[in-house]
């Protein structure tokens, strides 16, 4: 038995106890810091610009609430607009838990939706629909992951930095995409350069009887399988350990240039599917110059969630309602609709401050 005089430092039980609150203000500051911080700090900042152009914030914020998530068909189109999010997610979380900076996935979005919006127009005759379906999403996941495939190869074998090569690969799918509509998979039918149209009945089916897309459980699903691949599974920790250390990776054995290329493989594959399900699940066909950048917009999600599934999955879709809501807000406000890249660039520039206070204090503490 411990002897209640014995001093706490040689009381294990008792300096547990001591360090648990410590433990648990610290996590709280760094929430503050990394996650809380950021948020408020972006919509004062984006308020400030309101203010500066004529605009009231609270009326701005008060119809996004009001459009988004107090309105029935509202949070319908926020529900709905998630699902891509929530694929680009995956294909984000898996990049950076293994140390992979892949910030192409603009393009691959944009290949993945193209190819099935190509193939399952034309496969409704032949197929019955969940098979169409079902090779929409198989090509458009091929898609994105032949696209990084250049950059996969340079990373593994040449060492060349891949936020460089990503983004040129990106910049390259976004004109490739375009170019196939308007000249490969456009249809003849049409004067508006775009894709067959995949009629509404051969979608993804609607959640009960709602305008809600079932894409938005294939991407929860996703974003959760990634989670626990990631954190719970053997393959999951060799990407991580090539991620934080890929010199120690190799002493241990590990194919470091395999599981690289794997991680891009996958990546740029929940890429693709993101892009098949807006296409499939949603818009049907693809326009000529349609680029809704959501790859980029998603990044700072994925960080504020610090690479944390469920954390991702609350915060897209309060992001949705931000789109969802915005665009209400601004045709109301006369405020131009791209205000959203400017609270999403907000958000960026908070983070990258919130990440250099951090940083900071965790060099004073050592």
């Amino acid at each position: 038995m411990v002897d209640d005089a014995t001093p706490a430092a040689e009381n294990p039980d008792a300096e547990a106890a001591r360090a648990a609150p410590l433990a648990w203000r610290g996590s709280m500051k760094r929430f503050l810091t990394l996650t809380a911080g950021p948020i408020v700090a972006a919509f004062v900042l984006s308020a400030v610009i309101l203010l500066l152009v004529g605009v009231n914030p609270l009326t701005y914020y008060g119809y996004i609430l009001e459009r988004s998530l107090f309105s029935g068909l509202g949070l319908e189109q926020t529900a709905t607009r998630m699902a891509p999010l929530l694929f680009l997610c995956a294909s984000l979380i898996v990049a950076f838990r293994a140390g992979i900076w892949n910030l192409g996935t603009d393009g691959q979005f944009l290949l993945g939706a193209v190819v099935a919006a190509a193939i399952a127009p034309l496969l409704v005759s032949v197929l019955p629909g969940w098979a169409v379906l079902l090779t929409g999403f198989v090509l458009a996941m091929i898609a994105g992951g032949l696209w990084s495939i250049v950059p996969a190869l340079l990373k593994a074998y040449q060492g060349v930095n891949e936020i460089i090569t990503t983004l040129m690969m990106s910049f390259l799918g976004v004109l490739l995409a375009s170019t196939l509509v308007k000249l490969v998979f456009r249809d003849p039918e049409t004067t508006v350069p775009q894709t067959r149209t995949l009629p509404v009945e051969d979608r993804l089916p609607r959640l009960f009887d709602t305008s809600i897309s079932s894409g938005l459980i294939w991407g929860l699903v996703a974003v959760l399988a990634v989670h626990l691949m990631m954190t719970r599974t053997a393959f999951g920790m060799k990407l991580r350990m090539v991620g934080a250390n890929p010199a120690a990776a190799s002493h241990a054995g590990l194919s470091v240039p395999l599981l690289t290329m794997a991680t891009f493989a996958l990546s740029a594959g929940f890429a693709g599917l993101s892009g098949a399900s807006e296409i499939l699940g949603v818009a049907g066909n693809v326009r000529a110059d349609w680029n809704p950048a959501y790859g980029l917009m998603v990044i700072p999600l994925v960080f504020l969630a610090r690479f944390h599934g469920v954390g991702s999955i609350v915060l897209v879709f309060f992001y949705s309602a931000l789109l969802i809501g915005s665009e209400s807000a601004a045709r109301r406000l006369g405020v131009p609709q791209d205000f959203t890249l400017v609270l999403v660039a907000s958000l960026l520039i908070c983070l990258g401050l919130g990440e250099y206070i951090d940083y900071r204090k965790q060099k004073q503490e050592r």
